[in-house]
């Protein structure tokens, strides 16, 4: 049957990573606690960070996740640019339609009921702390906006193709039998629909199957698809297929870290390098806060013979003495002498790793190199720019690309298909055709750009030196050029006039004094033939 089939296909997938949700538990105990549910059945109510002595590795966590989407997604400004693979082919017209189509997908992704933020916002600490996420891209029932989900890991399978994506992917899915009834209507189990009128609210176990058409042609029964993709929704509970379409793009955007061959799975760098340091950490302040508690309630001795009572310890406690003992045999009550020599030690070991810690999560690599002042030469600060680029790289590189512009690339074939852009006919024909690549501005690509400035200083001081032994040498830079490369990178483009703009306002100023030059001469040639007409009447004889 093509139930079975599928369902078999997706056990493989799901018992196949089976041991690595014992990892991501260990990384999520450690790390991000409010998603330890791996392996552990959590109840409402549990105090998720109960276990924990000390909250730097949840911290460290916490800040490169919020980092990812201030750093590669902020809202202050439009992050990404809707362009074409052919960029030499686009004219006036074609430039003011990509324009167009960036405002209109920021605008649909930033939607409220699109839950775009809160969809990446669940995502990045995911990406974070595990080195991958799950985020769907799909329309909302109504089909007037669209809308972002991000599932937990926990829950979700997937397996790469010959060319490394991940393609086909299973995902289970826990809807009331009221959600069931509201997304597919009639195509319910019967069994289901009964459970409305009393119990609407019971769980229903489905599994959601996004695959290639190639794959699904080779299950059992299959039925003809059209479009790249099939999304399957199986009821497991009543052995019931849902519903079976057609998809134009994979609805799943499976962004992914670093990876290892051989494994459709990834890491997160920063928690395969702290995870040591994380568990250590925890043991070490729990030994710290219990030789603390005894550097300030220092455990007791007593001389059994001489107390009367239970000793109290407390603000104003009393403990009975036996009045016939003798205290020049030893006091009744003491405190034990300890050696609290090694507290500062452990202290400091403990700030060592809570470093490290902070090190394994890039903290230290997010932020520019301090410039070093005034006196600070532009070659110097061209390296100190360069080394933040070559520090950042390997933490924001995979995700511009992975995550951010797959996202961007599911949006725009969304919306086309639902003609969110209007006629597809319409568009310029300069760029018809051409495939759709996003760029994206951030603080990284920012500095990148930002090191033309220092190697443009550097250049003018090179220049200004070859210029004393070779006044010639001034012609070697293009003034105009690397002007323009410059002010790009520190100017909103808007603030720039395009280089047609300028070729014709040098040529109107060049125009404009040609024509001066040629009035000039003209008024110089009037007043040359007056001063020689009149200095003739002045040699005719009277």
């Amino acid at each position: 049957m093509k139930i079975k089939a599928l369902k078999d296909r997706g056990e493989q997938l799901f018992n196949k990573r089976h041991g690595l949700l014992s990892l991501w538990q260990e990384i999520a105990s450690n790390f991000y606690p409010e998603r330890a549910d791996f392996t552990n059945i959590r109840n409402i109510g549990d105090d998720m960070a109960g276990h924990l002595m000390t909250s730097s590795p949840a911290i460290a966590r916490r800040d490169l996740g919020n980092a990812f989407s201030s750093m590669l997604r902020p809202t202050a400004k439009e992050w990404f640019h809707v362009g074409t693979s052919r960029p030499d082919t686009q004219d006036t017209e074609a430039k003011q339609w990509l324009e167009w189509a960036t405002k209109l997908t920021r605008n649909a992704m930033y939607d409220r009921p699109a839950q775009f933020n809160r969809a990446t916002k669940e995502g990045d600490h995911d990406f974070a702390a595990f080195g991958q996420c799950v985020i769907s891209t799909e329309l909302n029932l109504k089909t007037n906006t669209l809308l972002y989900r991000s599932w937990h890991l926990r829950d979700v399978a997937w397996v790469e193709d010959e060319a490394g994506e991940a393609s086909t992917v299973y995902r289970k899915w826990k809807p009331t039998a009221i959600d069931l009834k509201t997304m597919f209507g009639n195509k319910i189990h019967e069994k289901v629909a009964k459970k409305l009128s009393k119990t609407p609210y019971d769980e229903i176990n489905v599994w959601h199957i996004v695959m290639p058409t190639e794959a699904y042609q080779d299950v059992e029964s299959s039925k003809k698809i059209n479009q790249p993709f099939v999304s399957i929704y199986i009821d497991v509970d009543n052995e019931h297929i849902i519903e079976e379409v057609g998809q134009w793009v994979n609805m799943y955007t499976i962004p992914r870290w670093a990876t290892v061959s051989g494994s459709q799975y990834a890491h997160s760098p920063a928690t395969v390098t702290a995870l040591g340091d994380a568990r250590l950490i925890q043991t070490m302040t729990s030994t710290i806060l219990e030789a603390g508690e005894k550097a300030v309630n220092p455990p007791l001795l007593a001389i059994q013979e001489a107390i009367r009572s239970d000793v109290s310890v407390y603000a104003g406690g009393i403990t009975w003495v036996d009045a016939d003992y003798d205290e020049r045999l030893g006091e009744v009550l003491r405190p034990m002498t300890q050696d609290k020599s090694g507290l500062n030690f452990g202290l400091d070991v403990n700030e060592s790793i809570k470093e490290q810690i902070f090190e394994a999560f890039f903290l230290n690599k997010l932020n520019l190199p301090p410039t070093g002042g005034p006196d600070m030469t532009a070659y110097e600060v061209g390296q100190r720019v360069q080394e933040y680029i070559r520090n950042a790289l390997p933490l924001f590189e995979p995700m511009e690309a992975d995550y951010n512009g797959r996202l961007c690339e599911n949006t725009f074939d969304i919306m086309l298909r639902a003609g969110a852009y209007g006629d597809p006919r319409n568009i310029p024909k300069s760029i018809q055709g051409a495939d759709i690549r996003f760029t994206f501005e951030s603080p990284l690509h920012e500095a990148s750009e930002k090191a033309k400035v220092g190697q443009f200083m550097e250049a003018q001081q090179i220049l200004a030196q070859a210029i004393n032994l070779d006044p010639s040498t001034a012609l070697i830079i293009d003034g105009k050029k690397a002007t323009r490369d410059v002010l790009e990178a520190v100017a909103p483009a808007d603030w720039l006039n395009t280089e047609s703009d300028v070729d014709a306002m040098i040529a109107q100023q060049q125009q404009e004094q040609e024509t001066q030059q040629m009035l000039d001469q003209m008024a110089q040639g009037a007043t040359i033939a007056k001063d020689l007409g009149q200095s003739n009447m002045d040699e005719m004889p009277a």
